[in-house]
């Protein structure tokens, strides 16, 4: 499964990290102040990863937004 958005995007530098705990980008990127303790990609990979799936993410060719791709095996 692939998501795709169109937003600011997500920093190259940023990218390594967007899965782990607590990690939040830079707020400055950020056109608006939006709340969260940055635990949402880091709870979707612990669930991906205990169903043994993969989830990864990668900027847009735009330049605008990023894609999620959500792997789960069928059994």
């Amino acid at each position: 499964m692939r998501i795709t958005d169109s937003g600011v995007g997500i920093a190259p530098s940023d990218l390594p990290h967007i899965f782990d705990r607590f990690y939040r980008a830079d707020a400055s990127r950020s056109a608006q102040n939006i709340a969260g303790h940055g635990l949402g990609l880091s709870i979707a990979k612990q669930i991906v990863t205990a169903h043994h799936g993969h989830i990864s993410a990668r900027p847009n060719h735009s330049g605008k937004g990023t894609t999620f791709t959500l792997t789960l095996p069928l059994a």
